[in-house]
């Protein structure tokens, strides 16, 4: 495969920094996990990830099994250290009892400060999304090296003014990538209009770079209208936040699930 040299430099990194310095007590297999269009991702299916950042926490249980009852496939969940973004948000305490909660698999949105030497406060499963973002280290290739253990698929985030070309050099290490259609930290807020051009030129930069592999995920006031032209742009992975399912009474979840999905078939 064109990508195992890819695979052997991430082993050769881990085995110059064992990962006890980073908490974990068990040994680690450094086994081939760059496993581009696996799963899910391999039919390109269209998939909800319900924004728990915009679920009432006082009917979260009921809420949770609403959109799993309706097929949601992720749960999208922002962590926030109030000092990348402005914001404090769900943390790992919380993260640890949404486990609990359900068995759906997070997809776990990181706009913290150096996200590398924070991974193990996290609980990674292997069926999870992880994003972290291209400002939030200056060694974002090594952050994302530093998830290979956990075997989970690696998004690089990049917020309305990054420029696409910085994610050129990591490619190789990532399996999607999340286009911010809003600035990061707080929920409810109005597209940025620019971002839906951007998602057009982040389409022709992936198939320039002959990397149509790697998956799109759109995130920040994803309306059915924005989900539908979007979807256009290549995105297959829609947060879905206040915008579209968390505006209604819980009853209505599946509804505005099917007529979303609609929209982005």
């Amino acid at each position: 495969s064109k990508y195992e040299p890819v695979l052997r430099m991430h082993c050769a990194d881990f085995q110059e920094e064992p990962p006890e310095i980073f908490g974990w007590t068990e040994p680690v297999a450094y086994e081939p996990v760059y496993t581009l269009g696996a799963n899910i991702f391999e039919s390109m299916e269209k998939i909800l990830a319900p924004s728990i950042l915009a679920a009432d926490i006082m009917r979260l249980g009921e809420q949770i099994e609403a959109v799993k009852n309706a097929g949601a496939k992720y749960l999208h969940i922002d962590v926030m250290d109030g000092e990348f973004v402005p914001n404090f948000g769900l943390g790992v305490d919380y993260i640890r009892g949404l486990r609990e909660l359900t068995s759906i698999p997070l997809d776990l949105h990181l706009m913290i400060k150096d996200p590398e030497y924070k991974l193990p406060w996290i609980g990674i499963h292997k069926e999870d999304i992880v994003t972290i973002h291209y400002e939030s280290t200056f060694q974002v290739q090594r952050a994302l090296d530093y998830l290979v253990p956990y075997g989970c698929k690696r998004f690089l985030a990049i917020n309305p003014a990054t420029p696409i070309g910085q994610i050129e050099e990591v490619l190789d290490y990532i399996d999607g990538v999340n286009l911010l259609m809003v600035n990061p930290g707080f929920a409810g807020q109005k597209i940025v209009p620019s971002t839906l051009r951007k998602a057009e030129k982040l389409q022709k930069f992936l198939q320039e770079m002959h990397r149509e592999d790697i998956i799109l995920e759109v995130d920040g006031n994803i309306t059915k209208e924005h989900g539908a032209t979007l979807r256009s742009c290549g995105a297959s992975i829609f947060v879905a936040g206040t915008s579209s399912i968390f505006c209604t009474d819980v009853s209505h979840f599946g509804e505005k699930i099917r007529e979303f999905r609609k929209a982005v078939e």
